[in-house]
């Protein structure tokens, strides 16, 4: 395990390649050459909150707001499978009119028609539906704690009325519900400094993910983060090669652990930076399969990159770059590990 100065020396060396050679090392040895696919569906742009980066927050008036239907979202879930996929991720904003019946439907029917693993990634929501969608088959959940500084947190996630947001206790309770769990970063947050996102790495292995996923701040206009000041000193910035510095030293803090290379570093230098991403420590790829007419609605940040398995060979793309597609269902070897 690294501890924070090795860290912070490697999140400032001018030189990274040494750290991506060493987690690239660690990625062969711990969870091999394979590449898991997951398809992605993001089936609602709708948002209770506020957050400060994200252009679906509930305050932007400016885009237009879909919920795909049952039918629709199964539909997605099936194409994946015709194509080999073992996982689907069903994301969206915190949409309250996707109750925990509702949610609970969904899982239900793909696991009846496809036997897949389910990874959830919708927001905080409370404890009785993660229950239920836990007991419903849904085998993991993604939620991103973006930094662990408070006041910076607070700052870019205000909480609900009356309700102090810890996303921390409920990764705590989603890892009792027994879900594989997966948490991140958000990298080059205006204030974020060198220090805090070291004390976050080191948070990853305190907290045993899963799976991380982390990936760079990308401005979006319509946001009040848009114009917030950078730190006065110590800045993170939200670059490509930060990001994949973060990716390594993840791959070193959690050797075990199922790392995406993210859409955000695709977004941000296209093929190049997926490859950066596959090439110091990640894992796993997310191609999307949401519907044409909602995909470029669910616009989190500008201009977001979209990996589509109908428009890329990845299984020649990857064996083209000495990877491999993973078959089965991918889980992550630190979930197994732990039994």
């Amino acid at each position: 395990m690294l501890n924070k100065q090795e860290i912070l020396d490697y999140l400032t060396v001018e030189d990274p390649q040494e750290l991506f050679s060493r987690a690239d090392k660690v990625r062969k040895e711990e969870v091999g050459d394979d590449v898991y696919l997951r398809g992605l569906i993001e089936f609602s742009n709708h948002c209770r909150r506020q957050c400060g980066y994200c252009g679906i927050r509930a305050g932007n008036h400016d885009i237009v707001r879909y919920r795909m239907t049952i039918p629709e979202i199964i539909a997605c879930a099936r194409e994946a499978k015709s194509k080999d996929y073992s996982t689907v991720v069903i994301q969206g904003g915190e949409d309250m009119a996707a109750t925990a019946d509702w949610m609970a439907e969904i899982i239900e029917s793909i696991k009846a028609e496809t036997g897949m693993a389910i990874t959830l990634s919708l927001g905080e929501r409370d404890l009785e539906e993660i229950k239920l969608w836990r007991k419903a088959g849904a085998d993991r959940y993604l939620l991103r704690f973006e930094t662990g500084n408070q006041k910076l947190y607070e700052t870019i996630h205000p909480s609900l009325p009356g309700k102090k947001s810890d996303r921390f206790e409920v990764l705590s309770q989603l890892r009792e519900l027994g879900y594989e769990v997966g948490s991140g970063v958000l990298i080059g947050i205006p204030g974020q400094t060198y220090d805090s996102l070291a004390e976050d790495i080191v948070r990853f292995g305190e907290i045993d993910l899963d799976m991380i996923g982390v990936g760079p701040y990308i401005p979006h206009p319509d946001t009040p983060l848009f114009t917030l000041p950078k730190a006065e000193s110590g800045q993170v910035p939200n670059s490509v090669e930060m990001a994949c510095r973060v990716v390594a030293l993840a791959r070193l803090v959690c050797p075990k652990s199922n790392i995406p290379s993210t859409t955000a570093l695709a977004t941000l230098e296209g093929v190049s930076g997926r490859l950066q991403g596959l090439s110091c420590g990640a894992n796993v790829l997310m191609p999307n399969f949401t519907p044409a007419k909602y995909r470029q609605l669910y616009e989190i940040y500008p201009a977001k990159a979209v990996l589509s398995e109908a428009q890329t060979d990845l299984t020649e793309w990857l064996e083209s770059i000495g990877r491999h597609r993973g078959k089965g269902r991918g889980d992550s070897p630190n979930r197994l590990l732990r039994g």
